[in-house]
């Protein structure tokens, strides 16, 4: 006799019953259902590892770089194609399979830097610069690929890491607010092999020049095709072999081609498109503990990982590191600094005051009081939701900060920000235009977080729709 069970709901409410048992006709839906939600759960926990597979791609297959090189992104055309880019600072960085290099030689001068290497989970293997071991003397360091022990003839002054995976990425900005400066730090920077130190190659930098890229998980089909092409490479961690199981049963495995069938296709196009709502739903609708920055703020800390090895306290911060990777690259002791006056700290505003997106089709301010409490600088910028990018607006411009030389500033220190598809009567010089018909969102940065930021005593204004109080 056949029957539906009346406690099943959504894609599995029509699967006819046999008493006890699932009709035999009913199986291959069942599957379907099965590898449907492995591979939602498989899209949540590879994001970060697609995210950097992605962007090395535009490195080399666009940029025509090379194990030898670094990019740098200097102009907001640059930085379109990076995932919540900070509009003020330069980024110099390159991806490197240590499998090719070997151990492999990183020299950095001394000045105002902040860097550091990291594997493809984005997991930093160390820091560099005024957060790292030299404190922003410089030095040069020797990452070893996993596995691998010093070699016998490593010079004396040499640093080592030990990196936890084949990939990496070695990145660093630049601190200091002279251009001219901080260009000779990134000249002095040389990245080469550990075999070739007699005789190293020139390291080059090179410059995205204005090429359209895009740094964000690709969708669909491609980015399975991603995933599995960054695993031929990759080693595997232990803690990962559940999921290795569901990548097997997804088509994906080492040393095999990637060609699923079409049933398979269509799982897998599927399960990106719900594991991306559910990235959205997991990012900018957080529902971890630590909730809002002020009770009374819509404004939260937007790097939710506790730690750069992303793991809590008895488990595996795996929705911590889907909502940070999904919106942002690369994490670091720095970015969440506990320090003051050193690192940097991040907040970010998704909605308005009252709880809704923000809307590229109307206006908004933001009142920043005076006294800012950031040793360096602050710089409030508007992202697209949709890319997590720099908004790609007719002004070319994503943020608004201290550092900029035609911010006004109200007679008590205070500044007022304004977001919103035309600029306000006030002009232009305190605005970022935004794209009706988008939604977007916001991180506020402080470089050099100072006292008044961690005891809360200081405390920004919400995103508010003009007209309304802040």
């Amino acid at each position: 006799m056949s029957t539906q069970n009346p406690a099943l709901s959504g894609r599995l409410a029509d699967i006819e019953m046999d008493g006890e048992l699932p009709a035999r006709s009913s199986i291959p839906v069942i599957f379907d259902e099965l590898d449907y939600q492995m591979a939602c759960q498989v899209y949540l926990w590879a994001l970060p590892l697609v995210s950097y597979a992605q962007w090395k791609t535009q490195h080399y297959e666009v940029f025509g770089a090379t194990s030898s090189d670094l990019v740098r992104y200097l102009s907001y055309r640059d930085r379109l194609g990076l995932i919540t880019a900070n509009a003020t600072t330069p980024y110099i960085l390159n991806f490197f399979d240590l499998a090719e290099t070997g151990p492999l030689v990183i020299e950095l001068p001394a000045g105002p830097t902040a860097g550091g290497v990291s594997d493809f989970w984005q997991r930093e293997t160390g820091s560099m610069g005024e957060m790292g071991p030299d404190h922003g003397e410089g030095g040069t360091y020797l990452v070893l690929p996993p596995g691998t022990d010093a070699p016998a003839d490593l010079p004396a002054g040499h640093r080592t890491m030990q990196a936890t995976g084949m990939n990496i990425m070695f990145g660093f900005r630049t601190l200091d607010p002279d251009p001219e400066r901080s260009a000779a730090l990134v000249d002095a920077v040389r990245v080469y092999p550990f075999s070739e130190r007699d005789e190293p190659p020139e390291t080059r930098i090179i410059s995205p020049d204005g090429r359209p890229w895009s740094g964000d998980q690709p969708r669909g089909l491609a980015f399975w095709e991603r995933l599995h092409d960054i695993y031929q490479s990759e080693v595997v961690d232990e803690r990962d072999r559940f999921y290795l199981a569901m990548l097997k049963q997804l088509g994906i495995r080492k040393g095999e081609p990637f060609a699923p069938d079409a049933r398979l296709t269509r799982i897998l196009e599927q399960g990106a498109a719900a594991g991306e709502l559910m990235a959205q739903a997991n990012t900018f609708a957080k529902r971890f503990e630590q909730g809002s920055y002020w009770s009374d703020r819509a404004w939260e800390l937007a790097i939710v990982l506790d730690n750069t090895q992303q793991r809590g306290d008895g488990y595996d911060e795996l929705l911590e590191r889907a909502s940070w990777f999904y919106e942002a690259v690369s994490f670091s002791v720095a970015m969440k600094s506990q320090t003051p006056g050193v690192g940097q700290a991040y907040l970010g505003s998704y909605t308005d005051g009252a709880g809704e997106w923000l809307d590229g089709g109307r206006t908004y301010t933001l009142h920043v009081p005076a006294e800012v409490p950031a040793k360096l600088f602050w710089s409030a910028t508007v992202y697209d939701a949709g890319t997590r990018c720099l908004i790609d607006n007719e002004q070319q411009r994503g943020d608004r900060g201290s550092r900029d030389p035609e911010l006004v500033v109200n007679d008590d220190g205070s500044v007022d920000l304004h977001f919103g598809p035309s600029a306000p009567a006030a002009g232009e010089s305190n605005w970022v235009q935004t794209i009706p018909g988008r939604h977007w969102f916001s991180y506020f940065r402080f470089y050099g977080p100072l006292e008044p930021y961690f005891d809360r005593n200081w405390k920004l204004g919400d995103i508010t729709p003009a007209g309304e109080p802040s």
